[in-house]
């Protein structure tokens, strides 16, 4: 499986988000930017929305891999599609039909993705997992960036990796929270395959090359644990 390091924006400088998705991009650089939503209800802060989505969308050839933590993910996801989002991450804890949403999102052309809190155990899911293309491990409670990566999730991100592999599936697993050089490999030996940085991206000196740094931990770490890892 391949390794994937997707630099959050919610670290990035909101007056110059053309420019920082550019800072991340290059040989070696982001295969995803993430985008986090928040409503300030469903987690306790406000960033941005729809038009900020498709101006970004215009801005970069890096895709677009909107996190929505919000309240009524079936109502805004499909819009988040239209802005121009190549993937969509719905939380399990908000959407009310989550196996409509998530083929609804698939329908519109975009990557279905479910993401869990951390007190949300992933066996409920077990059943839903076909129906998507990725799921998200939160690492932190979710709602700010710069938290301190919760090392109780290990035995969650490996939990999850085991009924991937139960029902065969093509199933990014991703995590966000905390990922820095000195958690991606846990991560990565858990069973983590997408990780979503955002100050050790964006408050490095060099982002690119502290993208270009993650994957290597992350890559090494997997090879090493002996799963394939494709480029």
């Amino acid at each position: 499986m391949a390794v994937q390091i997707n630099p959050s924006i919610l670290s990035a400088d909101f007056a110059r988000l053309a420019e920082e998705a550019g800072a991340v991009g290059g040989p070696g650089g982001a295969d995803w930017l993430h985008v986090d939503v928040m409503d300030n209800h469903f987690v306790p802060n406000l960033t941005l929305g729809v038009p900020v989505v498709e101006s970004l969308a215009r801005a970069t050839d890096i895709p677009l891999d909107c996190h929505l933590m919000i309240e009524d993910p079936d109502r805004w996801a499909p819009r988040f599609v239209e802005a121009g989002a190549g993937s969509v991450t719905f939380h399990a804890e908000a959407a009310a039909a989550p196996v409509r949403l998530a083929r609804e999102i698939r329908a519109k052309g975009a990557r279905a993705s479910m993401a869990l809190k951390p007190a949300t155990p992933i066996e409920p899911y077990e059943d839903l997992l076909p129906e998507l293309d990725m799921v998200l491990i939160m690492t932190v409670e979710p709602g700010f960036g710069g938290q301190a990566f919760l090392d109780i999730m290990l035995p969650k991100i490996r939990r999850t990796r085991e009924l991937i592999g139960k029902h065969g599936l093509d199933l990014w697993l991703q995590i966000d929270g905390g990922v820095a050089d000195e958690t991606i490999e846990r991560c990565a030996e858990a069973g983590a395959d997408v990780f979503v940085a955002g100050s050790a991206v964006y408050g490095a000196q060099d982002p690119a090359a502290a993208v270009r740094g993650l994957r290597a931990k992350a890559e090494q770490t997997i090879a090493t644990a002996g799963r394939a890892c494709a480029h």
